[in-house]
């Protein structure tokens, strides 16, 4: 006879008690989280479940329940990446009025979703360019996701779509100037007037690639952007 829940041999069963969901979550995010510690510090290369568990304080048998090695919840880190970096210019895209707000308000994107990275930034950034690299498919996916994002934008504010080649080193000095100002900064965190620098580097070049002549004539027009030429060293 099959035993049911009510038969003594049922409700003397042993082992761990069911997780809740919720408890199920909270594990998967501490492993998640773990592996993002180790990978700022080791890069893709160093990752290892033995580095995973002792950052999480969990034990090895609690890992294999959720992950079956250590690229699993690294994919899941790198998704919440491009997931963050896509969403926030999606975002800033579609409060986009005007074509000379477009690359201001895709910097901002950029700027904000490397300040929520810290001392992960710089092995993301080493690693973007390494075929070998899980990191490497996740940048190729999320620079896709840009360039379709940005070209149905520019043609709906009724400019031809950009060259391919225009578009993608507008993307790179995005990344580049991110990266320099990032990796130079203690944990990964420039300060203000860093940042404040690196934004006007990065709508010069991005106005250059992306704008015509009267996007370049009314960025002249904003204090600050480009130097005079009559000012003293």
């Amino acid at each position: 006879m099959t035993p049911t829940m009510s038969t003594p041999k049922a409700a003397a069963r042993r082992g761990r008690p069911p997780q809740t969901e919720k408890q199920a979550d909270q594990v998967r995010a501490r492993i998640v989280l773990a592996t993002a510690e180790v990978f700022a510090e080791q890069g893709s290369r160093g990752l290892n479940v033995a580095r995973i568990i002792e950052k999480a304080g969990l034990a090895r048998p609690t890992f294999y329940r959720y992950f079956a090695n250590a690229l699993e919840p690294l994919h899941a880190v790198l998704a919440i990446s491009n997931e963050d970096l896509v969403g926030g210019i999606r975002d800033a895209l579609d409060r986009t009025e005007q074509p000379v707000e477009l690359g201001i308000n895709m910097i901002e994107a950029y700027l904000h979703w490397a300040g929520g990275h810290g001392p992960m930034l710089a092995p993301l950034f080493a690693e973007l360019h390494d075929p070998g690299s899980p990191v490497s498919a996740y940048r190729e996916e999320a620079i896709a996701d840009i360039r379709t994002l940005v070209r149905a934008k520019v043609i709906a504010l009724g400019r031809p779509a950009p060259a391919d080649l225009d578009l993608d080193t507008s993307l790179q000095i995005c990344e580049f100037v991110v990266y320099r100002i990032s990796a130079a900064a203690p944990h990964g965190e420039p300060d203000q007037a860093t940042i404040d620098a690196a934004r006007l580097t990065m709508v010069r070049g991005v106005l250059a690639m992306l704008g015509i002549r009267d996007d370049i004539e009314y960025a002249l027009t904003i204090p600050g952007l480009f130097e005079s030429g009559t000012e003293t060293r």
